[in-house]
């Protein structure tokens, strides 16, 4: 590996100064050279398992060692076959622990190589997303508000850049950047967005020499530590049950030895050792398995949480559409376009009352056109015969329309260069790009309508410049409604020209306006289905948008989010009354709210429109309040706090911001809502699984122990139903394989139309515990009855034998009666769960 301090002594200025006159990046040729001399830009795992350290953990478990001193016991006693049996089971078991754990291992990796992240650089010209690993030295990165830096750099291009260094600093306060500065791997863009230099990448960063301190370590969820707590009850319980064995035994003048072994097996076969073992295996495919649907959990929480949601507050662009904006209608000059084509594929035409127009007699359409390519941060790039898109589907909607009127934005950007950018946030609610033309300096400004035209003092009609009056803008934005009405996004275009000053204050004053584009992103198929699975499990469904009102109202009737009218009677105060009536607040509204009276009615809302991504956070607050269990989904930077104070923060995999990802517990790899609701339907499942695993091996154990200690009670150490090697045998083929199968449950088909769970409700109720019991006792009745039905007295070899089978007879019939807790084998199916159907079968032969 060559040194940082080399390659920037050797390469970084020569290479800095080269980028002055050229900036289109490394070529694939260099950057295979460059990976081969510097590595991958990783940081080196520390805490890796391997497959020796997974089998030196399974010595630590506490049945290995009760197991090895009854072998020891039985070779000294002479008792060589329940030597090597018992040596058997050993291996077995340590044999069946590595198999299991090193399973959980290998799906979790699986997961971390889902969740590659990705980073945005320039390459051949171009700008790329590649895997932030294939990094190296001499990239050119290309960073924006809420990216993380994936690896050092200097900066040479920026606009207002401000970078949170925190990981590495400390310091919480955000460091302001300029032109030659350096930005460290770890730390992440808050504001603004640059390009820069990679000087250092994996190991060789200033965070790669304090990896060791950045090494997450995994915490056990809150059902891990019950079940962790319940094992140590169990086993107390069953040490207890044995040692009590153990004196009566002796009372009853049994052989020493002989009776500390079978008392040994007892132990072994009373204690749910394979519990915690069985539930990361079940948390660590359930995992996987959503990761093949999409879901990404980032932490085990998220799995037992999913089960309990009562309340999924959903983004509308991208999660509940397509994320496939296309602009329908232009209002320009007094006329409205329509046109035609669909997606990023650049071929369309305009139309107006259904009759093509040519374009070149258009000339304020054309100039409208050109604004919004120029005003804008997206591309489009023909790859293999397909249009794709780099940057926000808004943008990119808008560079495909004006390529429709054969008008490229990088053929505009040669001619109008950019000089100048004020970035877009959710407070303004708008974006501006300053571009030079021979001597004229000119703006470009898009946004919202209704925030646009307050800025705007000039109309541009037919080529012509007019004075913007109160009776012109009532009729934009009777058109603004009847576009938003219809499901359409729109954006309000204007510009100014002859700019004498670069002051942001100067530059967006006194503007004149273009138009309006209204762009189409219809709900996605399956959501209006998903909404409704989620009004029958009791999942209320809130849309949260920075659209109108008309527009977010449009979307939710077309995916029925409406699930019954308010209770206005309910609501005594007038003015909450008015503003909640239709279950729709804008971000306006809520701002006049106080917090008591948002929470008397947050429960009464269905849509919040035109909302700050910092309003989210209150919204869950509130929701919380009321004792509802949120997940909230995000994407930018300004949503982390809501992600993180939410019970379930969803981050969207690819318009997702890093900083929104990695606050999150679940990242949605399409941005699907429906992947959400498939999230929650799983994470009932596994939790139920869980459930049917821990009942049915609690009372599966405790049979043998009870059977023993009614046997020695009642007819002595002679007559015991079972001995020491058919016990461990019971409890090899009756505990692992069949509770394994239960946890691999397929989702039931009515898993979905239960109400959410609570919560703060015990993880085993009255009710299982009482199923526990009963079924412990009736086996441990049969096995009894059987065994004095084989006629001990004179012939125990066969009772014992008629008991063995009888035990595991009940076992297999066990398994079944775990299928669910709450249905019969006949409403679950029998056949369902092939994985319990095979170890059914292995158990009989």
């Amino acid at each position: 590996m060559v040194k940082v301090d080399e390659y920037k002594n050797s390469d970084i200025e020569e290479l800095f100064n080269k980028l002055k006159s050229s900036k289109n990046g490394l070529s694939d040729k260099e950057v295979e050279i460059r990976i081969k001399k510097y590595g991958f830009n990783e940081i080196k795992e520390k805490r890796k398992a391997t497959p020796i350290k997974i089998l030196l953990r399974q010595f630590k478990s506490f049945v290995v060692w009760i197991l090895f001193i009854a072998a020891l016991i039985s070779y000294f006693i002479g008792e060589i076959p329940s030597f090597w049996a018992i040596s058997f089971v050993i291996g077995f078991v340590i044999f069946l622990g590595f198999i299991q754990e090193y399973k959980a291992e290998k799906a979790m990796e699986e997961l971390k190589k889902i969740v590659q992240p990705t980073t945005k650089v320039i390459r051949n010209g171009k700008v790329r997303k590649i895997p932030t690993r294939e990094i190296v030295p001499g990239d050119i990165l290309f960073l924006e508000n809420g990216d993380n830096v994936p690896a050092d750099a200097k900066i040479f291009e920026l606009i207002g850049l401000k970078v949170d260094e925190s990981a590495l600093t400390g310091e919480s306060v955000s460091v302001e950047k300029s032109i030659g500065d350096l930005i460290f791997a770890g730390t992440q863009i808050i504001h603004g967005k640059c390009k820069a230099l990679v000087i250092a990448t994996g190991m060789q960063t200033e965070l790669g020499k304090i990896a060791g301190m950045i090494q997450e370590v995994e915490e056990k969820t809150p059902l891990q530590i019950k079940i962790e707590q319940l094992t140590k009850f169990l086993v107390i319980i069953a040490l207890t049950v044995s040692i009590i064995t153990f004196i009566l035994g002796l009372i009853k003048n049994a052989p020493l030895t002989e009776m500390l072994i079978v008392v040994l097996a007892l132990a072994v076969a009373s204690i749910p050792e394979g519990l915690p073992l069985t539930l990361t295996l079940t948390l660590a495919y359930g995992m996987h398995k959503m990761a093949r649907h999409k879901a990404i959990i980032r932490k085990m929480l998220a799995v037992e949480t999913l089960g309990s949601v009562t309340v999924i507050c959903t983004d509308k662009t991208g999660t509940i559409t397509k994320n496939e904006m296309t602009v329908k209608k232009i209002f320009v000059g007094d006329k409205i376009f329509d046109v035609t084509g669909a997606g990023y594929e650049p071929k369309g035409e305009f139309l107006i009352d259904n009759k093509k127009v040519n374009i070149d007699n258009e000339k304020d359409l054309l100039f409208l056109l050109k604004a919004i390519a120029l005003c804008n941060n997206a591309s489009l790039e023909e790859i293999k015969g397909e249009w794709k898109i780099i940057g926000d589907p808004t943008e990119a909607s808008l560079v495909v329309v004006a390529a429709k009127a054969d008008i490229w934005k990088d053929d505009l950007e040669r001619e109008y260069v950019r000089l100048e950018e004020i970035i877009f946030t959710s407070e303004r609610k708008m974006m501006t790009t300053v571009h030079k033309k021979g001597k004229n300096k000119i703006a470009f400004v898009k946004g919202a309508p209704e925030i646009i035209l307050r800025k705007c003092k000039f109309i541009l009609r037919n080529g012509k410049i007019e004075k913007l009056n109160r009776k012109k803008i009532e009729e934009i934005l009777k058109i603004n409604r009847k576009f938003t009405t219809s499901a359409f996004r729109v954006l309000g275009i204007c510009y100014k020209d002859n700019l004498k000053s670069l002051n942001p204050k100067n530059i967006e004053k006194d503007l004149i306006f273009l138009g309006l584009v209204a762009m189409m992103d219809p709900p996605r198929e399956d959501v209006k289905r998903a909404v409704n699975i989620c009004k029958k499990a009791g999942i209320k469904v809130v849309m949260i948008t920075g659209d109108s009102k008309e527009t977010a109202k449009a979307i939710a009737n077309k995916i029925d989010l409406f699930d019954n009218k308010i209770n206005l009677k309910k609501i005594k105060n007038r003015k909450i009354r008015k503003i909640v009536e239709d279950g729709i607040i804008t971000g306006d509204e809520l701002k006049c709210l106080s917090d008591k009276e948002f929470e008397s009615v947050v429960e009464d809302i269905y849509i919040y429109a035109r909302t700050l991504p910092e309003q989210k956070l209150r919204i869950v607050k509130a929701l919380k309040k009321k004792g509802h269990v949120v997940a909230m989904t995000g994407d930018g930077i300004n949503d982390a706090p809501a992600l993180k104070k939410a019970d379930v923060g969803i981050a969207m995999g690819i318009k997702g911001t890093d900083v929104a990802k990695e606050t999150s517990v679940m990242i949605l790899q399409d941005d699907n809502f429906a992947t959400i609701v498939e999230a929650v339907k799983h994470g009932r499942t596994i939790y139920e699984n869980i459930k049917k695993f821990t009942c049915y091996l609690i009372s599966r154990n405790y049979c043998e122990v009870l059977l023993t200690l009614l046997a020695v009670i009642l007819l002595g150490f002679e007559f015991l139903p079972l001995l020491a090697l058919p016990i461990l045998f019971i409890n090899l083929i009756g505990q692992e394989f069949p509770a394994i199968a239960l946890s691999l449950d397929p989702p039931r088909k009515n898993i979905m139309l239960k109400r959410p769970r609570n919560p703060k409700q015990k993880f085993l109720t009255k009710k299982n515990w009482l199923l526990i019991f009963s079924l412990a006792v009736f086996m441990t009745s049969m096995a009894f009855l059987v065994f004095n039905l084989g006629d001990p007295i004179s012939n125990i070899e066969k009772a014992r034998t008629m008991t063995f089978i009888a035990i595991i007879g009940m076992v297999i019939f066990n398994t079944l009666n775990f299928k669910s807790l709450d249905e019969s084998i006949f409403k679950t199916g029998l056949i369902v769960n092939k994985l319990l159907i095979l170890g059914i079968i292995a158990t009989i032969i």
